[in-house]
């Protein structure tokens, strides 16, 4: 019997999926497909370290070669801790996982569940207020020897659970938008019709009068969508954290156009669906 698994599928059970991006990838099964493609080298992932280069050597006859230190260094796995008298609650951190690690709400202190963390790092730049640090945990075991295989199967779950999570709420966003438009858009073509309709059974006697009135009804009109306009353009904005009196400008700003990014999108301010009660977190 045939093996159905592509080569690409192959690959990717090979990788730690840490889903860091350190390959150059948006993630292991980008970086999976690109090296069966042939557009990337089989030593661009520092969290699978030699003993990785080697299973992929292996499964593509190639000889092993060292990491590409482009990518980073083999080195023990570090955890994610964030400083909770720093944290503002921005949520950044929280966009920024890939496999749903970080527990919080938007203007409330955050945690980083260990158990969870795949020491990715990605969580770290964009923290506005730098309350994240990247601790080693595994002494002087690094790639595989600090990594196993069930914590590399897990976190490849929560990836893609966390991938299509947020693959239905741009899908449901979408469709609240497009019943709106519709929302919107019908009235004002039955708006049209009604006038068309008034505009050919009235006398050419009262035409001027028409004319003036027609253009009075189309300066309101006029000013009615500019008003719905700027709505919507506030409402896009969101509103920042309340929380933030220490914080600069910039840092505001960065709140801001997370807010904004959120409610473009059409998720709702809710705490992370990774939260437990038999959570583990790492303060």
């Amino acid at each position: 019997m045939n093996d159905p698994k592509t080569l690409a599928d192959r690959i990717e059970d090979l990788l730690p999926q840490t889903q860091c991006t350190k390959c150059g990838y948006d993630g292991c099964r980008p970086y999976a497909e690109a090296v069966a493609a042939g557009t990337a080298n089989y030593n661009q992932c520092p969290p699978g370290g030699l003993e990785g280069v080697e299973r992929l050597a292996t499964l593509l006859g190639k000889p092993v070669i060292p990491i590409n230190p482009d990518n980073g260094v083999e080195r023990p796995r570090p955890v994610a801790f964030i400083d909770e008298q720093l944290c503002i609650g921005c949520t950044l951190c929280m966009q920024a996982c890939p496999v749903d690690a970080i527990v919080g709400a938007p203007k409330q202190m955050h945690t980083i569940v260990k158990d969870l963390c795949t020491g990715c790092d990605l969580c770290v730049a964009p923290c506005p207020v730098d309350c994240i640090a990247m601790i080693p945990v595994t002494g002087d075991a690094t790639g595989w020897d600090a990594w196993t295989q069930q914590q590399a199967d897990e976190a490849r779950v929560r990836h893609d659970r966390r991938a299509a999570r947020q693959a239905a709420e741009r899908n449901a966003a979408e469709a609240r938008a497009a019943a709106r438009r519709a929302a919107t858009s019908a009235p004002q073509a039955q708006a049209a019709q009604d006038a068309a309709v008034q505009a050919s059974a009235t006398p050419s006697a009262s035409a001027p009068a028409d004319d003036a009135e027609a253009k009075k009804k189309a300066i309101i009109q006029a000013a009615l969508e500019r008003a719905r306009r700027k709505k919507a353009e506030l409402a896009e904005q969101g509103v920042g954290p309340r929380n933030v009196e220490h914080v600069s400008a910039d840092v505001q700003a960065q709140i801001d156009a997370a807010e904004a990014r959120r409610k473009r999108i059409g998720i709702e301010s809710n705490t992370s669906d990774s939260s437990t009660d038999d959570d583990k977190s790492a303060r």
